[in-house]
């Protein structure tokens, strides 16, 4: 007579897998932004940096929610992956996974870039917490070669893992001497804006999609 018990909880199981995340209807939602200096806030005031301003903009269009900023300056993907149960510490909801940048500066082996994404993406996974991916472009003076292999790392984990892509977190930033620090590398405040609205609606739709999802096991 156990059997029909243990087949409704595998059912039950396998529509909430996402129950670490899901959080129950008007409780504050978790957003943990792991990244660099890029989400870190580099030269900026904390209040400006990436994960405040996204806080800030998802607040003032009615989310319920805060944004951890896990960033840390100079760190590199396998940085990024060593920290990860820290960065789970938090409980997150969602997870944007925004690393990459230094490994591309240092020239360091896309491949090895590409198992370190793989395995926080395959963790998160695990974990039962959503990710967006955002993408990052290799400098073009490494060579057509390197940033070729480097650029196609996040576009094809997108795919492989089935994950929110965003493909380029400094999309509208990067290489405008306005909207960047005087080392050319890190935005200013100004430029931070343009990134918050440039993931935006995918943020949101994102989070539509964790909520619909909670209602759908509830149900």
């Amino acid at each position: 007579m156990k059997t029909p018990v243990i087949v409704l909880l595998f059912s039950l199981l396998s529509c909430c897998g996402n129950l670490f995340a899901a959080p129950p209807a008007g409780k504050e939602m978790c957003i943990v932004v792991l990244g660099d200096s890029l989400t870190a806030g580099y030269g900026l005031a904390m209040p400006t940096a990436f994960p405040a301003r996204l806080q800030a903009a998802l607040q003032r269009r009615g989310q319920q929610l805060r944004v951890v900023n896990a960033g840390i300056s100079g760190d590199t993907s396998m940085g990024g992956l060593a920290r990860l149960d820290w960065a789970l510490a938090d409980r997150p909801d969602l997870m944007i996974v925004a690393l990459g940048a230094n490994d591309a500066l240092r020239g360091l082996d896309p491949a090895q870039t590409r198992q370190n994404i793989n395995s926080i993406l395959s963790r998160l996974q695990k974990n039962g917490v959503k990710a967006l991916l955002a993408g990052m472009k290799a400098p073009r003076n490494l060579g057509e070669d390197y940033y070729t292999r480097f650029d196609r790392i996040y576009p094809q984990l997108a795919r492989q893992h089935n994950v929110p892509f965003y493909p380029f977190f400094l999309d509208g930033v990067a290489g405008n001497p306005g909207l960047n620090q005087t080392d050319g590398i890190h935005p200013t405040a100004a430029g931070v804006e343009i990134m918050v609205q440039g993931i935006l609606p995918l943020v949101e739709e994102t989070l539509a999609r964790i909520v619909e999802t909670a209602g759908e096991c509830a149900d």
